[in-house]
């Protein structure tokens, strides 16, 4: 490629959901709480969880270097020790039992991340995800953090963000940043990509201000914690993550006034 030349990279497109979506979705937050969660604070004491590609992942955990991932409705377990090993069992039939054993997942030890914590159910039963929406659930997180990630390079020098994370409690990807660090009382706006919940059954992308102001524009805060974009919205653009990030940062700019 001569110097100078733009290298074109195909636009990332969202797929229509299927009917399944939500109780596949459903089943694989159970997943990502009570298996990988659970494997990441036995490794490490902590819950620090991210989107990878066709879904989640934790970081590097203990001496092993061990990640646990959901790929794509598989769950990975890869080790960076010595020569590496990789091994991965399909999540749709499976006991969230079998599932935490090839972990390394203890489902007896207490586990809060919040509110809404899915309980962990029957143990036993096998667990119902389709390929079709394990897949779409993976590419709009996918979609939702890399538009965090344009917000947070093209966010002011005054600005910090904390890491685009997904957490298991809402199942969202999401930023907390400080636009106004300067301010009395640091002015703050969560960022993020939900992929549905009781309020909102589709995915979304949202923007949730700290504080009660709605400043500037009526029709952009159209729920009761700030404004959402929806799936059908970021499906219909031609370039979703652009979409996405517009819509954030069009957030940032009411609020800075």
């Amino acid at each position: 490629m001569e110097t100078g030349e733009r290298r074109v990279v195909p636009d990332m497109t969202l797929a229509e959901l299927p009917e399944t979506f939500v109780a596949s979705r459903d089943a694989l937050q159970r997943v990502a709480v009570h298996v990988v969660a659970r494997a990441s604070v036995h490794a490490s004491g902590r819950i620090s969880l991210r989107s990878a590609p066709g879904g989640l992942s934790t970081t590097a955990l203990g001496e092993e270097a061990v990640r646990i991932r959901i790929a794509d409705g598989l769950l990975v377990r890869e080790s960076e020790a010595g020569d590496s090993t990789s091994s991965a069992v399909a999540i749709d039939g499976a006991s969230l039992r079998s599932l935490a054993d090839h972990a390394g997942a203890d489902l007896t030890a207490d586990l809060d991340v919040g509110h809404d914590t899915p309980p962990v159910g029957d143990v036993d039963e096998p667990l119902a995800v389709d390929a079709t929406s394990a897949r779409a659930l993976g590419e709009f997180w996918t979609i939702a953090a890399l538009a965090l990630d344009r917000v947070v390079a093209g966010a002011h020098a005054g600005s910090s963000s904390s890491a685009v994370r997904l957490w298991p409690e809402h199942f969202d990807v999401a930023i907390d940043l400080a636009f106004d660090p300067s301010s009395p009382a640091e002015r703050r706006v969560n960022l993020g990509g939900s992929p549905g919940d009781g309020f909102h059954a589709d995915p979304y992308v949202y923007v949730g201000p700290w504080t009660a102001d709605r400043p500037g524009d009526d029709g952009f805060w159209n729920v009761p914690f700030g404004a959402v974009l929806g799936y059908d919205e970021l499906r219909a653009a031609a370039d979703p993550v652009g979409a996405a990030a517009e819509f954030f940062e069009r957030g940032l700019a009411l609020l800075a006034g």
